[in-house]
């Protein structure tokens, strides 16, 4: 009988086990992706052509990404708008002249130092930052909006104070300068180095979000956060580490937009916020996933507008987004449906 009542009770456990639908991946925003990259190639009426823009393309939209991945982490897990965040750029990126400037005997090596640096600094007042400026508006939205830009305008003018008002020149090192040849197509070497970095950024997001300890809590703290506080585990810390990595990845992220320029002006983290709102908000705000896909959209979209009609190539994303929103209003990954 016991058997019997075993082999019953499993055999129910399986049939609800079986009831309950496994998630599936949304595939359609890749199918998305993949349709605007094969669509470029018969406008280019070149192949050599086709495959410079697209490799430029991508390699920008990863660099956006790092970036965005920052604000993304914020709002996602923290809820918070945070219009400041175009100020760890800027930080990011005066750090990365600074570095520069001091090892000029090794500059490939200071490359990668103004990363390190660039992401210490940013951290640092990103920390700053969250307790003092935006810990007393949790849960007040256009009060983050309002308290967060005006924290940005403050840190810019105290950028100009320290750096100064005038653009700085940062060219690459001669070793990242020019392009690899294939065939008769030109792949720029900085562009893979920051298409590398920005894919191991989203490597390293994925595994601390889905398969790591910190990743579930952060996660079900967000879900409720009285029931993790409840279990002993102190989710206000979490979330300033959340906080603080988004600021890092911002920093990251300004040193390669800052190489990407060649230059450096007190307002590039303000000019950048708006490409970084158009991402997260056509990814679906607060998904990781969706920053990627957007940031390669916009990345993409960007470099064949500018080839085939420079005079619309601003307006290209604005209408990218536009029609994603029409497409699906909630943005290609809505977090609700995960």
């Amino acid at each position: 009988m016991n058997t019997t009542t075993t082999a019953a009770a499993a055999g129910a456990g399986g049939t609800a086990a079986a009831a309950v639908p496994k998630a599936q991946f949304d595939w359609k925003p890749i199918v998305l992706l993949l349709a605007v990259i094969a669509l470029a190639l018969p406008a280019m009426g070149s192949g050599t052509t086709w495959l410079t823009l697209t490799v430029a393309g991508l390699s920008m939209g990863l660099i956006v990404f790092v970036i965005a991945s920052g604000l993304t982490l914020v709002f996602g897990l923290m809820d918070v708008l945070n219009f400041g965040h175009g100020l760890f750029i800027a930080l990011g990126a005066y750090m990365a002249t600074t570095v520069m400037a001091a090892m000029t005997g090794a500059p490939v090596l200071g490359v990668f130092v103004a990363m390190f640096v660039a992401m210490a600094v940013a951290g640092a007042i990103g920390w700053a930052f969250e307790r003092v400026i935006v810990r007393p508006v949790y849960g007040l939205h256009l009060k983050q909006i309002l308290i967060t830009m005006g924290g940005m305008i403050v840190g810019e003018e105290l950028i100009k104070a320290i750096w100064g008002p005038l653009q700085i020149a940062l060219p690459l090192p001669d070793a990242l300068r020019g392009s690899w040849i294939f065939g008769e197509a030109a792949v720029e070497k900085y562009r893979v180095l920051a298409a590398a970095i920005g894919l191991v950024v989203f490597a390293a997001l994925a595994f601390t979000l889905g398969r790591t300890k910190i990743g579930l809590l952060i996660r079900a703290g967000v879900q409720d956060r009285e029931m993790v506080e409840a279990l002993g585990y102190r989710i206000r810390r979490l979330f300033v580490g959340v906080f603080v990595a988004g600021s890092a990845l911002a920093g990251l992220g300004g040193v390669l937009w800052a190489f990407y320029q060649q230059s450096v002006i007190p307002q590039i983290g303000a000019q950048v916020n708006i490409l970084i709102f158009i991402v997260i908000i056509i990814g679906g705000l607060g998904s990781v996933n969706g920053s990627l896909v957007g940031a390669l959209l916009v990345g993409l979209m960007a470099n064949y507008v500018g080839f085939l009609a420079p005079k619309v190539a601003l307006f290209s994303t604005i209408g990218l987004m536009v029609a994603v929103l029409l497409w699906r209003p909630q943005g290609l990954y809505p977090v609700a449906n995960r």
